[in-house]
């Protein structure tokens, strides 16, 4: 009788046949879509900064000026794309958002300047806090009343809301018969950013040291959470990595704001205020991160929390990846809808309070298109028309892409025919490479 030995061939590993950048990706776990967005974003910064010195012959656009004011101006479209991309995961849009953005600013400008003062008096720490609550308040009933229109009464969301854009633009003009109301009330218009509306240079260090905190203990509790689990981990350099990556960019941004200085002027009037003797060099105060950014990082956060660690974002995407199968499963689908589209409309709120802060006044107008923006960011930034498929992150990275187009372009000298071109051409590019990169993941 023979013995037969059979030779035993290893098993493939999952990385054989990938090459370095495959693996590291896979190892660092990296979202290739915002890798993209991140490359294309130093493309337009680095396309604008060129040509504004070897064609216009200026500084640059890669300044702390230029960098400190866009991140300011993204924080309005930013805040109300984190609420577009719950709208779009499942399945519906939001045309009005614009219009309401203009109708609670213009409430708002009434209840701070009109009302407010003849009970509490000019100059009352409470008025600005009143103020954000109304507009907030007022925005979220909008968004409930559109979404039970489209939950209970089965109209479509863009029937609805492009219903919506119409009224509530409307509306802000018969309020106030097309004036402006100017201007805020001063503790209110911090909330817009400026010298006075930023944390200074040591806020801003705290802000960064605190970030760099949450990055770390994210990293090391998820790690935990996967032994816990017994999830696959990732090699312990990819964390490392991560880690410094995140810290790094933080601490970047910190350098960045905090480079950029108070103008003279306003320099002067503070130490003039404050019996401060400006020596001949000058004097160097840091803005550090404007007020708006500061909140759009807040809600940023809260926002990505709701969607990826709570019940309501898993009933979110169940919705948009099936409706009837979460019907089925139990999930009430339009009491959802209401509640998605009464919170779109509270960031809408919310983002009036910034952008009427920043324009020191409330007019009708403000918020014209920015519908189209948001939409525009939150596509740009990988969330699916089709549903079941969004990031908050994204949203908010594909917001400062489109708001660096918008900035960028007149910067250099493109007319607004231009803009617009180009505005229309990278969204729809945006939706065409959503659905290649959904073709190729099937």
């Amino acid at each position: 009788m023979t013995q037969t030995q059979q030779k035993t061939t290893p098993m493939a590993s999952p990385d054989d046949g990938l090459g370095p950048v495959a693996r590291f990706l896979k190892a660092t776990e990296i979202d290739t879509r915002l890798l993209g967005m991140a490359g294309a974003l130093l493309l337009i910064w680095g396309g604008f900064h060129v040509y504004s010195i070897f064609v216009n012959g200026n500084a640059g656009f890669i300044t702390p000026r230029n960098l400190w004011n866009l991140s300011v101006q993204t924080s309005s479209i930013g805040i109300m794309a984190t609420g577009m991309v719950l709208v779009i995961i499942t399945r519906n849009i939001d045309l009005s958002v614009g219009s309401i953005l203009g109708f609670c600013a213009i409430i708002m400008g009434v209840v701070q300047v009109y009302v407010l003062p003849d009970y509490l008096g000019l100059g009352n720490p409470l008025i600005w806090i009143i103020t954000a609550i109304v507009g907030m308040t007022v925005g979220a009933v909008i968004g409930a009343f559109q979404g039970w229109l489209i939950a209970y009464r089965g109209i479509p969301s863009f029937i609805v809301t492009l219903g919506g854009l119409l009224v509530w633009r409307g509306c802000a003009f018969l309020v106030v018969r097309g004036e402006t109301i100017s201007p805020v009330d001063s503790t209110f218009a911090l909330l817009g950013g400026g010298p006075y509306g930023a944390v200074g240079a040591t806020g801003s260090w705290i802000v960064g040291l605190l970030a760099c905190a949450g990055i770390i203990w994210m990293l090391i509790s998820g790690r935990a959470q996967r032994k816990t689990h017994n999830f696959a981990l990732r090699p312990a350099w990819a964390d490392v990595f991560l880690g410094c990556l995140g810290c790094g960019m933080v601490i970047g941004a910190v350098l960045v704001v905090n480079a950029y200085p108070w103008p003279k002027g306003i320099v002067d009037a503070y130490a003039k205020a404050n019996n401060i003797t400006v020596p001949p060099e000058g004097m160097f105060i840091s803005h550090g991160f404007a007020i708006p950014v500061l909140i759009l990082v807040a809600v940023g956060i809260i926002m990505t929390f709701l969607l990826t660690r709570t019940r309501f974002g898993r009933y979110v995407f169940a919705i948009g990846g099936n409706p009837e199968a979460a019907a089925l499963a139990g999930i009430n689908t339009r009491w959802m809808t209401l509640k998605i589209f009464s919170l779109m409309g509270l960031l809408a709120g919310l983002s009036s309070v910034v952008a009427s802060a920043r324009l020191n006044s409330a007019t009708g107008a403000l918020g014209t298109l920015d519908e189209l923006y948001v939409i525009a960011a939150a596509v740009i930034g990988g969330t699916s028309l089709a549903g079941g498929v969004g990031t908050i992150y994204g949203a908010i990275f594909g917001a400062l892409v489109m708001q660096s187009l918008q900035t960028g372009m007149p910067f250099i000298g493109f007319d607004a025919g231009l803009q617009q071109v180009v505005v229309g051409t990278v969204l729809v590019l945006a939706v065409y490479l959503d659905i290649l990169y959904r073709r190729k993941a099937k």
